[in-house]
């Protein structure tokens, strides 16, 4: 009677354990990052006793521990997917910026409206309301430049403040993910408690990979050990520590540091947010230094046909722009209108054929075709990004779901085994009542 009691109290002990994990299962459908948790059920065998092979069974069932259900294969596809992704989308959001600072301040328009004012100055170049507003013309591109200059700076500003919080995210994750690998080894294995890890665990790296591509290994216990671009980068996270990730831009240059035991060592990002930086960083040092050759050119142009001609008062033209530091710092030296050097040398205050050379500078490497240019180059790029993009959600999403269907909770599986353990506790409740009705019925007998 005392094997039949201590069965189906065996029995009832699994069969319980086993409602109490279908019914965690069942609660947590659609939770983001919850894996599916089974029971292992075995058989109760005891080594020695009665049986001459030295191994008694058939004394019940226990519950063996508490398995997840996961992929480590599949979760690396995800975390690959999703950096692949988010260097793609980050690099398409600073090309945004960059298009907002050129187009902007209209730099395009206003250098076409300044050769436009040169064409109509040259049809009469007498008329002073036409100097003047070619003067005008001239101060407001002048301004366009400057605008868009800042402008661009702005963007590598906020570049650099949107890569150092990266890198402080990036270090507070890697410092959660190390307290995360302590709580696993001092965790018995196979345990509610260590399958709630697991999980925070996966999710935390799947945060990282977002921010930069990585390479994660496991132990016994699902310890994580994390490298920095790739299988062969520097570790950040080990069984109990973790590193520090620190950003410095040099114009184009871009250097992520990591400091992990008190070394230190380079990290080149291949996927993340980071490599997008590291991206858009080069683009925006291209379009800087594009843009102040354009400048360059356009003040150089300018003035070069003003020394070419004479003003209204046969004098020989003097410079319309000056640069104050930087190239696109472009200021306007001229105040007087009659300083326009209309008039070819010798031809007089009506003379209008030198400013006939600014159109000659309309080629398709000049000033203003080369800002028109810079934005289209630009708005092309940013095209192909969000291509690229899209391709690669569907290639996340589809990863996504292929670890769900290995991990994830289907709701008709739990509700089978919601009923099968719910018997099978039944049946193990009812050897109990049989043992102790048959139990009582020996000790009644006189």
């Amino acid at each position: 009677m005392s094997d039949l009691l201590s069965i189906g109290a065996s029995g009832v002990r699994a069969y319980q354990t086993a409602l109490t994990t279908v019914s965690e299962n069942i609660a947590n459908t659609g939770v983001e990052g919850y894996s599916r948790r089974q029971v292992a059920l075995r058989e109760v065998q005891v080594t020695g006793g009665l049986a001459s092979g030295g191994m008694t069974n058939g004394l019940g069932v226990s519950a063996a521990g508490i398995v997840r259900s996961s992929d480590v294969y599949a979760g690396e596809a995800v975390r690959a997917a999703a950096s692949d992704v988010s260097r793609t989308e980050v690099g398409a959001k600073w090309l945004d910026g960059i298009e907002d600072a050129l187009t902007g301040d209209r730099l395009s328009e206003r250098l076409t409206g300044f050769f436009a004012s040169s064409r109509a100055l040259g049809a009469e170049p007498a008329s002073s309301a036409l100097r003047a507003g070619m003067l005008g013309a001239a101060e407001s591109a002048a301004a366009a430049f400057t605008a868009t200059g800042r402008a661009v700076d702005q963007v590598a500003a906020d570049l650099d403040t949107n890569a150092n919080q990266s890198a402080r995210d990036l270090t507070q994750l890697a410092g959660t993910l190390a307290k995360i690998n302590l709580g696993l080894g001092r965790t018995q294995r196979d345990t509610a408690a260590a399958a709630q890890l697991s999980d925070q665990r996966d999710q935390v790296l799947e945060q990282m990979s977002a921010l930069i591509d990585l390479k994660a290994n496991f132990d016994a216990y699902g310890r994580a050990t994390v490298r920095l671009g790739g299988r062969n980068g520097p570790v950040m996270v080990d069984a109990a520590r973790s590193g520090q990730l620190s950003y410095a831009r040099a114009g184009g240059a871009v250097a992520l540091t990591l400091s992990f035991g008190g070394e230190g060592g380079v990290v080149d990002p291949q996927g993340g947010a980071l490599a997008g930086i590291v991206d858009a960083a080069q683009r925006i040092n291209d379009t800087r230094r594009q843009l102040d050759a354009v400048a360059t050119r356009f003040a150089t142009d300018v003035n070069g046909v003003q020394a070419a001609g004479q003003d209204v008062n046969g004098v020989a033209g003097r410079p319309i722009f000056a640069a104050n530091g930087s190239p696109t710092e472009l200021g306007v030296a001229m105040t007087d209108p009659s300083g326009i050097a209309a008039a070819g040398v010798g031809g007089g205050p009506r003379d209008g054929t030198n400013l006939n050379r600014f159109e000659a500078l309309r080629t398709a490497t000049g000033a203003e075709a080369s800002a028109t240019a810079l934005v289209t180059d630009n708005a092309t790029a940013l095209r192909q990004r969000l291509a690229i993009a899209d391709a690669q959600g569907a290639i996340r999403d589809g990863a996504v779901t292929a670890r769900a269907s290995l991990s994830g909770v289907d709701l008709d599986n739990e509700a089978v085994d919601l009923l099968r353990f719910q018997q099978a506790y039944q049946a193990s409740s009812r050897v109990i009542q049989v043992a102790r009705e048959t139990f009582n019925s020996i000790l009644e007998i006189r």
